[in-house]
């Protein structure tokens, strides 16, 4: 793991058991490498590997599949978007860079939100509610009707 960009809140420590619980979590065995930086690293990362010139909160590289090795890829992280997105939505930034690299495993673990009708999303909210996290990423993307747990609750003004 790799801290490049510090977030407060986050140290390598508590990172490293959170990858390990996740990894667990998610039943992927093999190592992982994670990068937290800044967004023009992560923007040169998805323009060379992604044709997107654009930064963007979280990237996954998994290992090649040919490979025997004990290494199922890397993820990186965007501290910059992490931060944006937590002050946004009321959570810590820590818990966002949790959100993002739970997001990463299931990727390297084989999921795409993009063509599996749902399924990484299913895996991604009992993931997050089983590692107590605030919403995840697909779920704030796609919002559904099972979210109601997550949102603030409503006021009645001027009604008894």
């Amino acid at each position: 793991m790799i801290l490049d960009k510090k977030v407060l809140g986050l140290s390598p420590t508590s990172l490293e058991r959170f990858i390990l619980r996740s990894r667990r979590a998610v039943g992927l065995k093999r190592r992982v490498n994670v990068l937290i930086t800044g967004s023009p690293a992560i923007r040169a990362l998805n323009r060379e590997f992604r044709h997107k010139d654009k930064p963007t909160d979280v990237l996954s590289f998994p290992a090649e599949p040919y490979t025997k090795q004990a290494f199922a890829g890397e993820i990186a992280i965007s501290a910059d978007i992490a931060i944006q997105n937590a002050l946004r939505l009321g959570h810590s930034a820590a818990d966002e860079i949790k959100i993002l690299t739970l997001h990463g495993l299931l990727h390297l673990a084989g999921f795409d939100h993009e063509r599996d009708n749902g399924t990484m999303a299913r895996k991604e909210a009992q993931l997050r509610r089983t590692l107590r996290l605030p919403v995840g990423l697909i779920e704030r993307a796609h919002p559904t009707p099972d979210r109601r747990s997550a949102r603030k609750p409503r006021t009645t003004r001027g009604r008894a």
